[in-house]
């Protein structure tokens, strides 16, 4: 007889086997409720890109260097390649195609179009759900290493184009579109 055991996590229960190590997950994905079954050892990033289908997050380096894979998680920013599909459940999921679900481009994107802050456009849905994060971030008062006083209130006013980089410093561009990218968060920071 197979082993089971029997997992109880916020209001689920499953019986794993060796033969079917599945656990179903319950995510809000982009404002709807999507429930999944998935191998444990599953990624985000492959949960949405594979079981979902939203291919707009990228899988590039799959090891959390590089920042394609950038999603939001609760309204924070993570690299989907780096977490669990089944550490989500429960959890509200923001990704590239859920950024504006009206059709209208969001500020970020917009201003990425208005300063050419892509060339391949590979890192482009990562840059800019990490710019997004990072404006909401600052508008929280939240300080970086390129932050003159931590103990002062942050604001909009105080990006400047070193505490951009900083702060966006997680999100690698492969054809260094960097000034054209910091150049698009400053205007969409100055717009929110």
């Amino acid at each position: 007889m197979k082993p089971t055991v029997t997992l109880a996590r916020k209001g689920h229960e499953s019986s794993v086997t060796p033969d079917d190590p599945r656990v179903p997950v319950s995510m809000t994905v982009n404002g709807g409720v999507r429930n999944m079954t998935v191998e444990p050892r599953t990624t985000l990033l492959d949960a949405l890109r594979d079981g979902l289908g939203l291919t707009g997050t990228k899988k590039a380096c799959d090891r959390g260097e590089c920042g394609a894979c950038t999603v939001h998680v609760d309204g924070r920013r993570i690299l989907s390649c780096m977490t669990l599909a089944a550490m989500q459940d429960g959890k509200h999921i923001t990704t590239i195609e859920g950024l504006e679900p009206d059709g209208n481009l969001h500020p970020i994107q917009s201003a990425f179009i208005e300063h050419d802050g892509f060339q391949c456009g590979f890192c482009t849905s990562g840059q800019i759900m990490s710019a997004v994060a990072m404006i909401e971030e600052v508008k929280a008062g939240w300080p970086s290493a390129a932050t003159a006083d931590v103990t002062s209130q942050v604001t909009a006013a105080d990006l400047s184009r070193a505490e951009i980089r900083e702060r966006m410093s997680g999100n690698l561009c492969r054809c260094a579109c960097y000034p054209n990218i910091v150049d698009a968060v400053a205007e969409a920071a100055g717009r929110n």
